[in-house]
């Protein structure tokens, strides 16, 4: 499989780019550079011009933020098959945190520049996004008013599934920054991850949680 076809399917699997066909698809994946970065290497820094779209091939990239204590903080890790930077790509502002490479990482690289470029000469495919933006931000907001009113185990749950489906049954993770990526204090996430621990839903150790029962885990994410 060409690196072209690769990136298609990337784009492909993104929502906003779902409702492109083939050969929309190939047109636009066509216009790709590729980038590598060592294990700790910065791809960009928050305030830095939002100037490209990432996809990752191979590798990892966590996207970091600095707290008050001086300490790094992770709200997301990418993944291989992952986009990322699809609004900076659209909008063109500045980087709102910083992205770093977790490991050795290949990306797909679509620059603004040509990506506006294509969009003016191929008008119905930005007809298309615009109806998939639209989609995006009523999704979005019907998540945010499911994430306030659900209890925290379901919010725990689902964060820990989905990680799961990127990163497998071992989650590289810590107890702080769970409570950042769900809205939580530490504390009452740790509670919950130690009553799961309990009834062997999973095992904690330093800076990683092993999922030993995913049936029970995807179970309390779908509030059964």
């Amino acid at each position: 499989m060409s690196k072209q076809t690769e990136f298609a399917i990337i784009l492909k699997t993104n929502p906003i780019f779902a409702d492109l066909g083939t050969d929309e698809l190939q047109r636009l994946s066509n216009l790709y550079h590729t980038q590598h970065l060592a294990a700790g290497e910065m791809l960009f820094q928050k305030g830095d011009p939002g100037n490209a779209l990432f996809g990752v091939r191979h590798g990892q990239i966590r996207i970091e933020t600095g707290a008050t204590h001086g300490t790094r903080l992770t709200q997301n890790f990418i993944g291989p098959g992952d986009l990322f930077g699809e609004d900076a790509v659209l909008e063109g502002q500045e980087r709102t945190a910083d992205a770093a490479a977790g490991e050795t990482t290949e990306l797909f690289v679509l620059r603004r520049e040509e990506f506006l470029n294509f969009l003016e000469r191929e008008p119905k495919v930005a007809i298309k996004l615009i109806r998939s933006l639209c989609r995006r931000i009523r999704w979005q907001s019907e998540r945010m008013s499911e994430s306030v009113l659900q209890p925290l185990p379901i919010r725990l749950a689902r964060r820990l599934c989905a990680l799961a489906d990127d990163f497998g049954s071992e989650v590289h993770i810590s107890q702080e920054q769970l409570g950042i990526f769900i809205g939580a204090a530490r504390e009452s996430v740790n509670r919950q991850l130690q009553a799961w621990r309990r009834n062997g839903i999973l095992d904690l150790q330093r800076g990683r949680i092993l999922l030993q029962d995913m049936t029970k885990l995807n179970a309390i994410a779908r509030n059964d």
